[in-house]
């Protein structure tokens, strides 16, 4: 059992994102886990306190259950800086360019970690030559959104404005991105280790809310069955498209693993899930590290810049 002396932990959950019913789930989880390891933990929903609170009523430290919009994007992150309070997970920065897809590709681009083809999708964009430049099917999405919510696979050149404005619902800025058929995988990150990797079996075309949060039918493997050195070399480059974004604490690299052995890394997650279906626990329970453990090591990382 890890022991410290954290002080009252408030464990920021809900908020006022389209996440919100999954970082609900989230907290809740974590919030079980710190009380049974006696620590002094709180829920605080920021869509229903004032974020005032966590000072007048004696908070020490912060765990950033928040996922999305106002939660993962770095704006909490700021306002705990303010605050002079710890709290778990990237700071502001990385939080802003990890939620930030587009941003997160053109630092990726730079540093030569590939990522699927794109381009940034308006209203009045050139549909047929983007489908043209890019193949069918392919993905659109919005940039700043998590959990798949607003992603279309589009298969026909017809489609692709109707996905456009589904997306852009959930975000002014949207990406059209070439589809990588492959194994998805994902890395789990807590500290400087990268945790081994997770890949994941959908039954359907597309890793999407549903297959993530509802679905009994979408499969997990870890280990994932790949080679030990192909998994350690997969690792090496999570680890590097973390860290290149300024990440820290804890967080989560998805990516998919093409036919022909080539890596393709979609995004960077900086308040990961802890549901029930959510990957970080399942990659470090494969090492030993259970659930309570887990989240007293990321409130164990709890910093401000």
């Amino acid at each position: 059992m890890i022991t410290h002396n954290f002080g009252k932990v408030a464990v920021l959950l809900g908020g006022r994102s389209a996440e919100r019913e999954v970082s609900l789930q989230s907290g809740q989880a974590v919030l079980e886990a710190l009380r049974r390891s006696g620590v002094d933990a709180h829920p605080f929903d920021p869509a229903e306190r004032a974020l005032e609170d966590l000072q007048h009523q004696g908070f020490k430290n912060a765990f950033i259950a928040l996922h999305g919009r106002f939660g993962e994007d770095g704006t909490i992150q700021g306002i705990l800086e303010w605050m002079r309070l710890p709290y778990t997970g990237s700071g502001v920065m990385a939080s802003a360019l990890a939620m930030d897809k587009w941003r997160t590709k053109l630092i990726w681009q730079a540093v030569g970690i590939r990522s699927p083809r794109y381009a940034v999708l308006q209203a009045d964009s050139d549909f047929d030559e983007v489908a043209d430049t890019l193949g069918l099917p392919l993905i659109v999405k919005p940039a700043r959104e998590g959990s798949t919510i607003g992603l279309s696979k589009v298969y026909a050149k017809q489609d692709l404005v109707e996905a456009y404005r589904l997306a852009a619902q959930h975000d002014a800025l949207v990406l059209a991105e070439e589809f990588i058929a492959g194994k998805e995988l994902t890395v789990a990150i807590v500290g400087e280790t990268a945790l081994p990797v997770v890949r994941i079996e959908i039954a359907g075309e597309l890793y999407d809310y549903q297959a993530k949060y509802l679905s009994d039918e979408t499969r997990y493997f870890c280990p994932s069955g790949l080679a030990d050195e192909l998994e350690t070399a997969i690792k090496v480059q999570a680890l590097q498209a973390y860290k290149v974004l300024g990440c820290e604490g804890w967080g989560r690299v998805d990516l998919i693993l093409n036919a022909t052995g080539q890596c393709y890394f979609l995004e960077a997650n900086t308040s990961p899930g802890m549901t029930s279906h959510s990957l970080v626990p399942m990659a470090a329970k494969a090492v030993g590290i259970s659930f309570e453990d887990l989240v007293m090591n990321i409130l164990a990382l709890a910093h401000v810049e």
